[in-house]
């Protein structure tokens, strides 16, 4: 408002898309579509401690300008695009990025479920974030208003059967000991605030 140049409002554009905060509000917005947590929820609610990648994966995207097929070939392939970017790993935390079941089943039954349950999170957040759609009632009829019928939804079940959840940490000597640079002092103030609590 207050610069009178004829480009103030070009300045301005260019101001807060080069701004490394761009990525990180509109990251948000694809992170809560996809998913995103750094717990695995259910019962035990267990944190994620090497997840954080993903995120900034997805602020990074955001900040370069990553075209929009490459972000989703990434996240859907990327372990599979033979980059020497550590990125396209790192993306395929799409995949996992939901719950996580990690409560013991005492029988094979239950352990069948619960894949089972976890095959139809992978194709229910995919077909979600990337058709706009759902496709979790497909798993037991034919869906009754989009063209998604029983048939193409255990088709895409097959597609994630090979995928396993597994501990990954893909981050390089010097990420990781930048994180701890940051995150030590966090964890000893939370400690200290924990004992005056206690």
């Amino acid at each position: 408002i207050n610069d009178p140049r004829d480009d103030a409002y070009e300045r301005l554009v260019d101001r807060l898309l080069a701004s490394p905060h761009y990525g990180e509000r509109w990251g948000r917005h694809w992170l809560d579509v996809v998913r995103f947590a750094e717990s695995n929820g259910f019962e035990r609610d267990r944190i994620r401690e090497n997840f954080w990648p993903y995120r900034d994966y997805v602020i990074r995207s955001f900040n370069a300008d990553k075209p929009y097929d490459q972000f989703v070939r990434e996240q859907l392939a990327g372990d599979a695009l033979k980059a020497e970017n550590a990125d396209e790993l790192i993306a395929t935390g799409f995949l996992v990025a939901g719950p996580k079941n990690d409560v013991a089943t005492v029988s094979e039954l239950e352990r069948l479920q619960t894949r089972q349950d976890e095959l139809d999170e992978f194709v229910t957040a995919t077909s979600t974030t990337f058709l706009g759609l759902t496709s979790g009632c497909a798993r037991c009829h034919d869906h009754k208003f989009d063209p998604i019928d029983m048939r193409d939804y255990y088709a895409l079940t097959a597609v994630f059967s090979g995928l396993d959840r597994g501990v990954n940490s893909v981050a390089s000597a010097k990420d990781k000991a930048a994180r701890v640079a940051v995150v030590a002092p966090i964890q000893k103030q939370i400690g200290a605030t924990k004992a005056d609590i206690g």
